[in-house]
């Protein structure tokens, strides 16, 4: 098998220790002294938090894996899954090591810039007696004091939360006693300094005012603690077989997700024998899962900080500020739905706006010839102006198909509320697949007018979420190219229908023909020896059949371009094998996210844009689409942003054939490509002024808002 010759060719490594090695990239950028202060600070914040989800699903499926004495060999790196286990915690716990010293150096270096991280004991009589009132007033009514006994069992712990574990002395008895920091609360409390910035950990407040918790016994040892849970848990299993809405399945898969085995547990400080004996034995914990960390656990507070700066501090501890230019591709007095049917547009996230697209569905759901529309959902922003156009589309009178992925992990609860809202407003809502995930970003818009049909269709690397269209690198083709629109068209024709298998000429859409086309391009390649060329920028990289693929290429002399900005199973540079193969990994400002396949050079080049990452889980087991850009002035921009990405020697950073990363040589003039993008975008002339039809009979009845959202989740509750 292909995945067997790579392994014995010492060409690919374990997927898990690749991505601990990828966050470890994230924690080096807050090291980097070119990085403003408290950016590094939220690097700290996104490195830890990363963590916290790979021990969720990665650990957490090893740990099922590895219950039920599951053997099998990992044909990446010859290791079970307990061997994978064994592998991990150690890299993780040097990490939290790690993490904890560049906390400690951030920490010195706000109070040297004036912003103070502080404990109690730092705190003066003034400054205590105003945590004192804020402990009383808004922190004390919303605690839940717990205490295990003869008639309180040992409480259903969550995941992620934040907890007190206190050691008591009731009646001449040890007993132990609980208190959750409440989610609700904020990481830290801003002290009212006029001349600094200072705050406390809040954790640290409930903490020290535990003993009014129990006024009766005497507290005789505290420390705080966090552990997770597995997270990976299969709506699909069957288990849930008995349930026919496939809303209510995802429920009680949420549900369940709170029982789940416990993956790891971290101390604030070494606890006693006796309550580390306690919880390990009460949590069926191994010795190797349990961490310490120096640094808090709540780190959120880092994205929170800036708006207590003054703009002096602002401008010398955050990035300068930017904000997303609209496409200069578009008139914006003019109706874009029109001028899409007359060019192709490329939006190139977060340095151009995703207003343009919002733009276009706002002027289809007030257009009364638009008759349809049709998208594809995975995640979206908290408050969606997408879903209030979709919505108010619906109101209006049009066709509103929208299909919805439930499974998007860590998003379910936020989807099963919008499912609601989009059909209380009259969209058709349709789920995704059994074992297959719906990933693919595709929107579709129909018009009838004259007595003629014109369709423009949308499709992108990211999500339709328009919060992370400003945080994440992502490319979204607006076209009305008939052979587009056709595959368009048969698409949400088969996923109605449940028909996975259906044929596209132009689009290659997994699982059915995205990884034939790209293992048929890569022989093209192959065929054409030391003249063969390859250029991929995706997020992962664990598909063996790719990989053995792209080898075969490399040995044929073909150069392999790689942009990987996470796991990458493959090695590069193994002599012999993938010399020819060079992967570089870049970590900025922005979160790289969009994926190009570009094969070939010059007349017969192939250029795709994809919503699919080179991950089995990709290929294989979800729905995705991949468009080919066949807009000559659109190629040559993208060839523009490939030379940047390739040029880039300050944030890029080379795999070496050990599958760690070295520092590429600086030349004579640094270049970043984010930087770069930001300065080469250019905006609009013209103001964004949405383009109204003619204004509809039905009036916009549902008005979305995080209130909206926020009441469904009581009701459930």
């Amino acid at each position: 098998m292909a995945e067997e010759e790579i392994y014995k060719e010492g060409c690919s490594q374990n997927r898990e220790v690749s991505w601990l090695r990828f966050d470890d990239r994230v924690l080096n950028e807050a090291t980097d002294p070119a990085v403003p202060l408290l950016e590094r600070l939220k690097f700290v914040s996104i490195y830890t938090s990363n963590l916290e989800e790979f021990f969720r699903v990665r650990v957490g499926s090893l740990y099922d894996m590895e219950k039920v004495k599951y053997n099998e060999i990992d044909k990446k790196s010859g290791l079970t899954a307990k061997g994978q286990l064994d592998a991990i915690y150690p890299m993780a716990k040097r990490g939290m090591k790690k993490r904890d010293k560049v906390y400690e150096e951030l920490r010195r270096e706000m109070a040297a810039a004036g912003i103070y991280d502080l404990d109690i004991d730092q705190c003066n009589k003034e400054e205590i007696k105003y945590l004192r009132k804020y402990y009383r007033q808004r922190v004390d009514p919303l605690l839940t004091a717990q205490i295990v006994d003869v008639h309180h069992p040992f409480p259903n712990l969550l995941t992620g939360r934040t907890y007190i574990a206190a050691v008591l002395r009731i009646h001449h008895k040890h007993s132990y006693a609980f208190v959750m920091v409440p989610p609700s609360l904020d990481d830290i409390i801003v002290l009212p300094e006029e001349d600094r910035v200072a705050f406390v950990h809040v954790g640290e407040v409930i903490r020290h005012n535990i003993d009014q918790l129990y006024p009766d016994a005497e507290v005789l040892e505290t420390l705080k603690f966090k552990m997770t849970r597995s997270a990976y848990i299969d709506a699909d299993d069957e288990a849930f077989d008995d349930i026919t809405d496939y809303r209510k399945k995802m429920m009680k898969v949420l549900k369940e997700r709170r029982k789940m085995n416990v993956t790891s547990i971290t101390f604030s400080n070494k606890p006693s024998d006796e309550l580390k004996d306690y919880l390990i034995g009460n949590l069926r914990l191994k010795p190797q899962m349990v961490f310490y960390s120096e640094a808090p656990f709540a780190l959120k507070y880092a994205f929170r900080l800036p708006k207590f700066l003054n703009e002096e501090q602002k401008g010398k501890f955050l990035y300068p500020p930017y904000e997303p230019k609209l496409s200069p591709s578009l008139d914006y007095k003019k109706s874009i739905f029109d001028q899409i049917l007359k060019k192709d547009v490329l939006l190139s996230y977060p340095y151009e706006s995703m207003t343009p697209f919002l733009n276009l569905l706002k002027e289809a759901a007030d257009d009364d010839s638009v008759v349809a529309i049709k998208i594809t959902i995975y995640r979206l922003a908290d408050h969606a102006r997408l879903v209030e156009y979709l919505c108010q589309a619906a109101e209006n009178g049009k066709e509103v198909d929208v299909l919805i992925e439930l499974k998007a992990r860590f998003d379910e609860q936020n989807n099963i509320d919008y499912s609601e809202i989009l059909e209380e407003s009259g969209c058709n809502v349709f789920y995704g697949f059994e074992h297959y995930k719906v990933h693919s970003k595709l929107c579709l818009i129909t018009r009838s007018r004259g007595g003629k049909v014109e369709n423009v269709a949308l499709v992108s690397t990211g999500n339709f979420n328009e919060n992370t269209a400003r945080q994440y690198t992502d490319l979204a083709l607006l076209t009305s190219r008939a052979s587009i629109i056709r595959d368009a068209v048969d698409f949400f024709q088969n996923m109605m229908i449940g028909k996975l298998d259906g044929h596209y000429r132009t689009l290659w859409v997994a699982p059915i023909s995205l990884k034939s086309n790209i293992l048929r391009a890569i022989e093209a390649e192959t065929e054409k020896g030391k003249d063969g060329y390859i250029f991929i920028k995706i997020n992962g990289f664990t598909d063996e059949d790719i990989m053995y693929a792209l080898m075969h290429a490399s040995q044929a002399g073909v150069r392999v371009d790689m942009v990987i900005r996470g796991i990458s199973c493959l090695l590069p540079g193994v002599p012999g094998k993938t010399d020819n193969i060079h992967i570089r990994s870049i970590v900025g400002r922005y979160l790289e996210h969009s994926r190009i396949y570009i094969f070939g050079r010059g007349k017969g080049e192939k250029m795709y844009i994809s919503s699919a990452d080179f991950m089995t889980r990709n290929t294989e087991r979800r729905v995705e689409i991949a468009v080919p850009i066949m807009d000559r002035k659109i190629r040559n921009r993208i060839h523009d942003f490939v030379d940047l990405y390739l040029s880039d020697n300050v944030k890029a950073r080379i795999m070496t054939s050990t599958g760690r990363y070295k520092k590429v040589k600086t030349g004579a003039e640094e270049i970043s490509v984010q930087d770069e993008m930001m300065k080469m975008t250019k905006g609009a002339v013209r103001p964004a002024k949405v383009h109204r039809g003619r204004e509809q009979a039905v009036v916009f009845k549902t008005k979305l808002s995080r209130d909206v959202i926020k009441g469904k989740r009581e009701e459930k509750s």
